[in-house]
């Protein structure tokens, strides 16, 4: 039995305060009036065990099924959750929402895909999304354009990319006039990309071009296509472009930063006008995180589910 609402715990704990004095009242009666032969004091107080039993039964029943119906009556609040790309960052999310913890917090949840953390802001901003699961770079933009978006929750605190790039390119100053990919200006690949070219000595929009060209399996098929010559990638596509001979330029992993990547994000005006709302996501959000980490086989069938394979490799 669950029981939230303070109300209830204070019908039930007064119930309980009654129900522990008639007992009391009730047991010295008991030993006042029962005779001191041994065997009809047994049989006495075994009828009297029963009788009170029965009567702490009949009292308690009515409150556990009135906080029973109040919770079943109460209406399931429905708002929309964003997430900005399909990869195992999103892993967290969708085990929430599949293991049915929304709905044990009392919330109706519709997941929708919003490719890229930029676009997942604004979302947010304009009421259509309650809460995101991104990562930190789009709501830092979104706040440097004088927004309220704000982290509230951070699963993954490195970045999760590998640099894939043509099979002809073999050291980092060959991408010099070449192109590369993000999802959008501002996003958490636009960063990331941003970032290693500077550390290959190399000046993004000046010595490599950065076009904007959305999701990952479209980047990648831009990479397929020739279009452009890099591009940052995570699994499953990032195992898909190995074996079709594709380099890895580098691991962004492997070095160790800290960068707020995958969180969940939500509005200051929402936590101010609905904290219960945020509140209940929340615990939720941790309580599938936990089966997330505990649950291996399970949680890795909802991925593969949403990654659309079975490949061992990219669940992994």
């Amino acid at each position: 039995m669950k029981i939230e609402s303070r109300g209830e715990i204070g019908e039930l704990a007064q119930s309980s305060e009654r129900t522990q004095a008639s007992l009391r009242a009730t047991s010295l009666r008991g030993f006042m009036f029962t005779p001191t032969d041994g065997t009809k004091y047994r049989k006495r107080d075994g009828w009297l065990k029963v009788a009170i039993s029965l009567w702490v039964l009949a009292t308690l029943f009515p409150v556990t099924a009135n906080a029973a119906d109040k919770m079943a009556e109460r209406p399931l609040q429905k708002i929309i959750i964003a997430y900005s790309s399909i990869s195992g960052n999103m892993a967290p999310l969708w085990v929430t929402y599949e293991k049915g913890f929304f709905r044990r917090h009392g919330i109706d949840v519709r997941l929708v895909l919003v490719e890229g953390g930029s676009r997942a802001a604004q979302t947010l901003v304009s009421g259509d999304a309650a809460l995101a699961q991104m990562a930190g770079a789009g709501a830092i933009q979104s706040n440097l354009k004088g927004a309220d978006v704000v982290m509230i929750a951070g699963i993954l605190n490195t970045m999760n990319y590998e640099f894939v790039v043509d099979k002809n390119i073999q050291r980092p100053d060959q991408l010099k006039g070449k192109a590369v990919a993000v999802s959008r200006v501002g996003s958490s690949s636009d960063f990331a990309t941003r970032y290693a070219l500077d550390k290959y000595g190399l000046v993004p929009t000046k010595d490599v071009s950065i076009l904007e060209i959305g999701t990952q399996p479209d980047r990648f098929a831009a990479l397929e296509s020739g279009r452009i010559q890099g591009v940052m990638l995570e699994v499953p596509l990032t195992l898909q472009a190995k074996k079709m001979g594709f380099r890895v330029l580098a691991n962004l992993k492997m070095l160790g930063l800290e960068y707020q990547h995958t969180g969940m994000a939500t509005t200051r005006a929402l936590i101010r006008s609905q904290p219960d709302l945020v509140r209940n996501v929340m615990k939720a959000y941790v309580e599938g995180i936990h089966y997330y980490k505990t649950h291996r086989k399970e949680s890795l069938a909802i991925l593969a589910k949403y990654l659309k394979t079975n490949n061992a490799g990219a669940l992994k």
